[in-house]
């Protein structure tokens, strides 16, 4: 913690800016959920990066884990490869649904 006032004012001064940067980046959010992009997916992406923005901000300042041992940075970066590779599941399960004959035929047609 801060030993004198200066570092005291220091201190609450940048927790200051980065809320200000935080409340900042909420009011982005909301203005993008009312502006349309030309694919809805880029409005997911635009957000999804805002998000990780300001979660990224708020671990890393309010919960104090830009001054953690390096062992939190291996933990932190094997949970964002982790949730990176589910996204990617995701993503390709979309893409490639189940397909052979007769899946989307009615149950009449198939007998």
């Amino acid at each position: 913690m801060a030993d004198n006032i200066e570092e005291l004012q220091k201190s609450i001064k940048k927790y200051l800016i980065i809320g200000g940067i935080l409340i900042l980046a909420s009011a982005a959010t909301v203005g993008l959920s009312y502006y349309e992009m030309p694919t809805h997916s880029l409005n997911i992406l635009a957000g999804m990066i805002l998000a990780t923005i300001k979660a990224a901000l708020v671990a890393l300042i309010f919960m104090h884990l830009n001054h953690e041992r390096a062992l939190i940075y291996k933990i932190l970066a094997f949970t964002v490869a982790f949730a990176i590779a589910l996204f990617a599941l995701f993503i390709f399960s979309h893409e490639d649904p189940l397909q052979f004959k007769g899946f989307y035929a009615p149950v009449e047609q198939q007998q």
